[in-house]
């Protein structure tokens, strides 16, 4: 599927969309993320942002964490969520995509949120309905995962203070990873120069050299003195065929306590989830003190309602 990245700009070069980073500025990004810490300074439970506003969860994949922030943001905005049930929707009896959209444009609906496993589908919906319906990414096939990189720039500002200087580990499935490329992308736009890419070639894309990135084959060695280290699971249901055994990828590329001493002292770890214990990570790395997982998960909130609430506002202007 042809991806028009330009889609999700209005007229004014406003969001109007989150599709991807890749063609966001530093400032864009920045704004999101500031707009989030202002969410989390007030402390407040209920805001008016979307009062009146009716957003639809279009979850095509499983999801936990990413499904159900977007549902409190929602709520927490004042916003009416619908939550699409898509194993018993329509799309079970032949509705096409399209069809589904329409039917719930002329319900006025305001946002969609997207998840689905073909690379491209938000940005075929947005293109779709234009700027009369805004559509938020909420991970496309092995394409991207917006909403998830903004989250972890803001908890890796929030515990580093900034970006400058910082050297960053991506350990895992780089090559079916939607997350590994959108986390790429945004280090690079915040100008992150260290960025290293690690686990067995086997599970890196064929255009790594393209990449602002440097790739180790071995653990410590990439680790080594990171400030960040960001872990990925194995994206089993992306693979054709088992490309490693669990066994052989714990072994090499497992983080453990004594593995992770290679990096800097007050690295931080960190994990989009789910998590797979005793395979990309042991749990007393994963519920350790250089953890931040759980902040992640809770830093998605105020990312997701920054994101809708800026989003709705550039678009209604």
């Amino acid at each position: 599927m042809e991806i028009d990245q330009k889609i999700q700009f209005g007229s004014n070069n406003k969001l109007i969309h989150l599709l991807n980073i890749s063609n966001m500025s530093r400032e864009q990004i920045f704004e999101i993320l500031d707009l989030a810490e202002t969410y989390v300074d007030n402390k407040q439970k209920r805001y008016s942002d979307l009062e009146g506003r009716t957003i639809a969860s279009l979850f095509f994949e499983p999801s936990t964490r990413t499904k159900t922030t977007f549902e409190l943001a929602s709520k927490r905005l004042s916003a009416d969520f619908i939550n699409i049930d898509i194993s018993n929707s329509s799309t079970l009896k032949g509705e096409s995509i399209v069809d589904m959209i329409k039917t719930l444009e002329a319900m006025s609906c305001d946002m969609f949120i997207v998840r689905h496993s073909i690379s491209g589908t938000p940005h075929y919906i947005a293109k779709e309905v234009g700027a009369k319906i805004s559509v938020i990414n909420a991970g496309d096939g092995i394409h991207a995962h917006p909403t998830q990189a903004m989250l972890d720039m803001y908890t890796i500002r929030k515990y580093k203070k900034g970006f400058d200087n910082l050297k960053v580990a991506i350990v895992g499935d780089i090559l079916h990873s939607r997350v590994a490329k959108s986390l790429i992308t945004s280090l690079t736009i915040l100008s992150v120069e260290n960025i290293n890419i690690i686990g067995p070639k086997i599970l890196m894309p064929e255009n790594l050299k393209d990449l602002n990135v440097e790739y180790f084959e071995n653990l410590e060695n990439g680790i080594s003195e990171c400030d960040v280290v960001i872990m990925l699971r194995l994206q089993k249901e992306r693979m054709h065929e088992a490309l490693i055994s669990t066994d052989d990828y714990y072994k090499k590329y497992g983080l453990t306590s004594k593995k992770l001493q290679s990096a800097s002292r007050d690295v931080i770890v960190m994990h989009p989830g789910p998590i797979n214990r005793g395979i990309e990570i042991d749990s007393d790395v994963a519920d350790g003190n250089n953890s931040v997982i759980l902040d992640q998960v809770t830093s998605g909130i105020s990312i997701r309602m920054a994101i809708m609430s800026m989003i709705m506002n550039n678009r209604l202007k």
